[in-house]
């Protein structure tokens, strides 16, 4: 079986904004709306859990998975403080089918409308090739540096190699039975410096997550520049 989990529990606070990220509109739709719908209608993904803040989920049965008719969201989890505690919550609303040799799960950002269907297929195929772990992901652009706090200054202490950097993204796709692990040990710690789920395998797993080609236009809506760029990229993908 192959589930995704989808993150929907962030607010608007980035964005200046009561509304929260994910329910602001993109094109006439929320913007949660068209990674939920690209899931759903994935012909690799079984199963899809959405995790929400606790006050949404009435407003996300009625006017996401009734109105549309996403019959794939088979549940709808309140998330919790960090973004690893909701993404505890939506695994554990799991139930793993026993007679599968492996189990596969994906996670990835409501606020990322630009996932396509070919990040899944080649995500799940990656998995069940052999990688307990994989996230899609692209090279930076820009130089990086390591900066510290100096008299109360920022420097910039250190340059690394551009050419190792990778802009890491949704979705992030794991065994069942290695994110389960991973998670477990992760929620005994409560490990606040953990901030998306190859660190967990990399930290309380002990695996490390190949990274495959996503794209410069799969980006996570944050602020409200992200947002302008965002309706620049839509009427490429949703206007056809």
């Amino acid at each position: 079986m192959v589930y995704a989990i989808i993150l929907a529990g962030g607010s608007g606070s980035r964005m200046g904004s009561d509304t929260p990220k994910q329910l602001m509109k993109l094109m006439g739709k929320e913007i949660i709306y068209y990674p939920l719908a690209t899931f759903c209608k994935d012909p690799l993904v079984d199963e899809v859990i959405l995790v929400s803040r606790k006050e949404d989920i009435p407003y996300y049965r009625t006017e996401m998975i009734d109105k549309y008719g996403f019959d794939k969201v088979t549940r709808i989890c309140p998330g919790g403080e960090m973004r690893y505690h909701s993404v505890y919550n939506g695994l554990s609303a799991i139930e793993p089918d026993e007679d599968e040799i492996e189990n596969i799960v994906l996670i990835h950002d409501g606020a990322r409308p630009f996932v396509t269907h070919e990040m899944i297929r080649t995500s799940i195929e990656t998995v069940r090739n052999g990688y307990a772990a994989c996230t899609v992901g692209m090279p930076v652009k820009d130089t990086i540096k390591v900066a510290t706090e100096i008299s109360g200054t920022v420097m910039g202490t250190e340059t690394p190699d551009r050419s190792t950097l990778y802009q890491i993204q949704t979705p992030q796709t794991f065994t069942y039975s290695l994110l389960a692990r991973a998670y477990e040990k992760l929620m005994r710690e409560e490990n606040r410096k953990i901030t998306d789920d190859t660190m967990v395998v990399e930290t309380y797993g002990g695996t490390i997550s190949r990274i495959i080609p996503g794209s410069y236009e799969n980006i996570k809506i944050t602020t409200p520049e992200d947002l302008l760029i965002a309706q620049i990229f839509a009427e490429k993908f949703f206007s056809k």
